[in-house]
């Protein structure tokens, strides 16, 4: 009796061994992913757009404001990232107040961009033995052909540069209007590795320290870095809202059309549009350019009280 029993159980365990043996199999497997690169880093491509960024940003074309301007970029189609830097380019123009045109015949004045630089350099500083290839003469069998790198900090920076320029002139008579001046900005991106540990990232692409990829939080520490921009100019790279004003329209009575004689300064709703296009200059802090100008009709129906006009 006492066999069987023990046979019994000896059964049960080597069933559950099989059964425990054939689900690990069918469990079992591997898994792969591929993986790809870019013939470009992306940390190259954002060192270059954002030291872009900051240079287009400093620009301050509220000359222009309220103009029909052309862009004219032909000088920098051979530029890295010359489309990238076009729009942005575009982008501030609209920004700060322009009217720009597609056509060169439509605009009154016309701003061309030149890149003096735009490209990326590196820079490596080790602190302990690099690697070397020992002499064929030493070389011994068994040894190996090369020492490899012992660090005990190492550090990389890259860098992007930035030096672009606009200049505005009037398309008709060729006078000049505004230049900006060479506007250089730097963009970099520095690796730390310590002991053998990192690497700490940081740069202006990035916001604080990052660690590996992953963002380092140290406590009571602010790494962060805020962009100082100037507080009138809309920089590309912050969220902006734009209101678009309503086209100026003068109505006239119809014995004004058929005889053909000019018609009254200004209406009730073009004093209002008027006044609400002082309050938005006014507000921005951005001077009137000549020709869009408040009309003297305007000012004179402003000051006086009894001509109707609700304000």
């Amino acid at each position: 009796m006492g066999f069987r029993v023990k046979a019994t159980r000896d059964n049960t365990v080597r069933f559950w061994f099989l059964a425990a043996n054939v689900l690990l199999v069918v469990l079992l497997g591997c898994g792969t992913t591929r993986w790809t690169n870019t013939k470009r880093s992306a940390t190259e491509q954002l060192l270059i757009s954002d030291a872009m960024d900051r240079a287009v940003s400093r620009f301050d074309f509220r000359a222009l404001a309220g103009k029909k301007v052309y862009l004219d970029a032909t000088q920098i189609t051979k530029v890295t990232d010359y489309h990238y830097l076009a729009s942005v380019l575009r982008q501030h123009v609209l920004a700060s107040g322009c009217l720009l045109k597609d056509k060169r015949e439509d605009a009154d004045y016309i701003v061309e961009v030149r890149a003096g630089a735009v490209g990326t350099d590196q820079h490596n500083v080790l602190i302990g033995i690099p690697a070397n290839d020992l002499p064929s003469i030493a070389a011994i069998p068994g040894m190996p052909a090369s020492i490899p790198e012992i660090a005990l900090a190492k550090k990389t920076e890259q860098r992007a540069i930035a030096k672009i320029a606009v200049f505005a002139y009037n398309r008709r008579t060729g006078r000049p209007v505004w230049q900006s001046g060479s506007i250089p900005m730097k963009s970099n991106a520095k690796d730390l590795w310590v002991l053998g540990a990192g690497p700490f990232q940081q740069g202006s692409i990035y916001e604080g320290m990052n660690f590996a990829g992953e963002e380092l939080k140290i406590p009571l520490i602010d790494t962060s870095k805020k962009r100082k921009d100037s507080g009138d100019i809309v920089s590309v790279t912050d969220e902006a809202y734009f209101t678009e004003p309503e086209e100026q329209i003068v109505e006239t009575d119809d014995k004004q059309k058929e005889s053909g004689d000019e018609p009254d300064a200004l209406t009730t709703k073009d004093v209002k549009r008027e006044k609400m296009r002082v309050r938005q200059a006014d507000a921005r802090n951005i001077p009137w350019p000549a020709e869009s100008q408040p009309a003297a009709e305007t000012n004179e129906l402003l000051r006086l009280p009894d001509t109707g006009v609700k304000r």
